[in-house]
């Protein structure tokens, strides 16, 4: 069994699991328990608390079938910030939402977690190497296939985490062009600082 470290409270990883099947489909269950385990692959690769990655893995789809309603009340009352794409499409604030039901439902206190939750759509500016990290497994788990681009960005994600996040920014931004889709401006902004990390 992993030891907790101190500063990570006690959880029970059953209880979240037990609450996703209540909640998600089967299918989104086991891309999460995916994106969970490549979470820990890659903080373990890049020398992070792996248990931190872990659960931020296990809860970053927490809202990702609320209504949109839902996800556009809660953002309201929590006072998270929304622009004209976030209520042209509320679905991008399921990010920032689920760290709300981690916090609230969970008891989930460690705001390096929350972060990584909150960031792992649309990432953000100077964000940790943990966001990093479930930025990435969200993306690039397994379970979305093995297209070229996207092995060669899954095999940069264990060599350089902000050379990643660029490489999955770029293929996002061509996928949402190219089906004519509205672009986040925190998608273009986390992709600059992504490369420009990179060449700093």
């Amino acid at each position: 069994m992993t030891s907790v470290k101190p500063h990570l409270a006690p959880w029970d990883r059953n209880n979240v699991l037990q609450w996703l099947r209540k909640n998600v489909p089967e299918i989104r269950i086991q891309h999460i328990l995916r994106v969970e385990t490549m979470a820990r692959d890659l903080a373990q690769r890049h020398q992070l608390d792996q248990e931190q990655a872990a659960r931020a893995g296990l809860m970053h789809d927490l809202a990702k079938y609320f209504p949109p309603k839902q996800l556009l009340e809660l953002a309201q009352k929590h006072q998270l910030p929304i622009d004209s794409i976030d209520e042209a499409n509320p679905h991008l604030l399921h990010a920032q939402v689920s760290a709300v039901v981690a916090q609230e439902t969970f008891g989930i206190k460690d705001s390096d977690i929350l972060a990584a939750i909150s960031n792992h759509t649309l990432g953000q500016p100077q964000m940790s190497d943990l966001s990093c990290v479930i930025f990435l497994a969200d993306s690039l788990e397994p379970g979305r296939g093995d297209r070229p681009k996207v092995q060669v960005a899954r095999e940069m994600s264990y060599q350089n985490l902000h050379h990643a996040v660029a490489l999955v920014c770029d293929l996002t931004l061509k996928h949402l062009v190219k089906t004519q889709r509205l672009i986040h401006p925190r998608m273009v902004l986390t992709r600059n600082w992504a490369w420009l990390e990179i060449q700093s």
